[in-house]
């Protein structure tokens, strides 16, 4: 799971996507994360994508971040060369920061988990072929569902989460969402 020299755990989940669904799909795997990672009071709503129901966070500053970070990589797949694109969901906490002599030096976020998600925007050819690609996609999301259940009701998947010493707002801890096309982070 974990890449590199990377200390966290990292999650990834890999879509292959039409014009007509990419939209509500990566928005409605966006909010299943979030929904399964924030810690706060969390009002839920659903999303009902080609059949498979998953579990959303009705919140209109969460839902404006989801969508500013969807509409980005859209803007960039629809208008580039590249048909491929990467969103990025990394948890932090807040640390003290501190220098060479151990002199504080404010906070700095310290990752705790990353969920990586890759799109690939391809088309069915025939409108025969539709039928297919929505099954082989309700299968992915319906396992992308699965993996997020099993990663954070698991052992290392609910050790990875810090103490939450902060119980205001939604989320106690940062939330970075990135969003790239290409290798170039877009919105």
């Amino acid at each position: 799971m974990a890449t590199g020299n990377v200390a966290y755990p990292t999650i990834t989940i890999d879509l292959i996507l039409d014009r007509l669904t990419t939209k509500d799909v990566l928005k409605a795997v966006l909010h299943s994360i979030l929904f399964h990672r924030l810690f706060g009071t969390v009002k839920p709503q659903t999303f009902e994508v080609l059949d498979v129901t998953m579990p959303g966070v009705s919140d209109a500053g969460m839902e404006q971040l989801v969508n500013e970070k969807v509409d980005g990589l859209w803007k960039g797949i629809e208008n580039g060369a590249h048909k491929r694109g990467q969103i990025r969901v990394t948890f932090s906490e807040k640390r003290p920061k501190k220098s060479w002599f151990q002199v504080y030096m404010g906070e700095e976020d310290v990752p705790w988990e990353q969920w990586v998600i890759n799109a690939e925007l391809r088309q069915p050819k025939a409108d025969s072929d539709r039928q297919a690609f929505n099954a082989r996609l309700a299968d992915t999301l319906t396992q992308a569902l699965h993996t997020m259940l099993t990663h954070t009701s698991s052992e290392r998947g609910r050790a990875v989460v810090p103490l939450i010493t902060n119980a205001s707002g939604i989320s106690p801890f940062p939330i970075d969402i990135t969003v790239t096309v290409g290798g170039v982070e877009v919105g």
